[in-house]
């Protein structure tokens, strides 16, 4: 196992930005921040405004992932449904590739995804006829709530890593 992020890296906080609803009207708010070499996205999802989600994304990267079978993250969830994205310059700008997981709340556990758990999206629509992810053209990562529940929400992410 290669660790791609690792919250215990006292740098990666800073590697990260919120892109909340507010880009479209909405009022919910989230961001990352590391606590004990932990990465917690949290924050809070409002329905007013026709809003709904909070996402984070890391600064762009070559991971260069071509040989690899997947990734796996080590989280901490609260019961809600979570997407992991993954940017590369297959699709549009700001569309990506994304994988819904659940972890259980309370629970440390590994979620893997394999590169054919990911679909295109763009502004929560699937993209027709787009390729498969090339885990090789991977350069940007990110984190999403976006379950249509409004309240507080909390994801502990230790690491980010090949399988």
């Amino acid at each position: 196992m290669t660790y791609l992020i690792d919250f215990r890296d006292p740098n990666e906080a800073s590697r990260w930005r919120a892109i909340n609803d507010g880009v479209m009207g909405g009022v919910s708010r989230g961001g990352l921040t590391v606590e004990d070499g932990i990465g917690i996205f949290s924050g809070e999802t409002s329905l007013a405004n026709n809003g709904g989600f909070a996402s984070v994304r890391r600064d762009p990267e070559a991971f260069d992932l071509g040989l690899e079978a997947g990734i796996t993250l080590h989280v901490r969830g609260d019961g809600r449904a979570y997407q992991l994205r993954l940017y590369t310059d297959q699709l549009p700008q700001g569309a990506a590739y994304r994988s819904s997981f659940q972890p259980s709340a309370g629970e440390w556990q590994r979620v893997e995804f394999s590169w054919h758990d990911f679909e295109a999206v763009f502004r929560g629509r699937l993209l027709e006829g787009m390729p498969p992810i090339g885990p090789a053209a991977i350069e940007q990562v990110g984190l999403m709530i976006v379950d249509r529940q409004a309240g507080p929400f909390r994801l502990e992410v230790a690491w980010l890593a090949t399988p």
